[in-house]
């Protein structure tokens, strides 16, 4: 059973938006216990065929992968994506278990972890946003709570329709 807290240990800024986006992810880590193989790569919605539970999952590793690592360490993309396919990481998913699929996305979370103590939230990323403008730290970490939170949402939906399991 996955455990999760919108607690923060302390009231200082890190401390609480590492604890919201920590909190973002274990909710989707926990809208995943019990899925079957089958049902975390069944697509339900006829006009959304990559909103799958497995894609979902690769899609927010990749999303923190793109943030962490491309935009704010400024290192080359060697993302799943291609031009000719840019959802790639949603589409490949539902060929990789979906146990593998959450391990890969706790480690990355981890590796961020650390990544992010390590730095200050001012830190201002080595690359700007896809419209130029400037990211620091903070606003990586508000919007990756952002994003997170608004894909469990769809996990939600996407969750209740492959099994109807509600609740999570």
């Amino acid at each position: 059973m996955t455990t999760r807290t919108d607690t923060p240990a302390s009231l200082d800024d890190l401390t609480q938006l590492t604890t919201f986006l920590d909190y973002a992810r274990a909710t989707a880590r926990a809208k995943c216990e019990g899925i079957s193989e089958e049902n975390a790569r069944r697509s339900p919605l006829p006009g959304s065929p990559l909103m799958t539970v497995s894609g979902l999952i690769s899609h927010l590793r990749w999303v923190e992968y793109w943030w962490f690592e491309v935009v704010f360490l400024g290192q080359e993309d060697e993302g799943p994506w291609t031009e000719e396919d840019p959802d790639r990481e949603m589409r490949i998913a539902v060929e990789i278990p979906i146990a593998d699929l959450l391990a890969d996305y706790e480690a990355a979370s981890a590796r961020y972890r650390e990544l992010v103590a390590a730095h200050d939230l001012d830190t201002v990323a080595k690359r700007p946003r896809g419209d130029g403008g400037p990211v620091d730290l903070r606003w990586i970490l508000l919007h990756l709570t952002e994003e997170t939170a608004r894909h469990n949402g769809h996990l939600d939906i996407i969750r209740e329709l492959v099994d109807g399991t509600t609740g999570v």
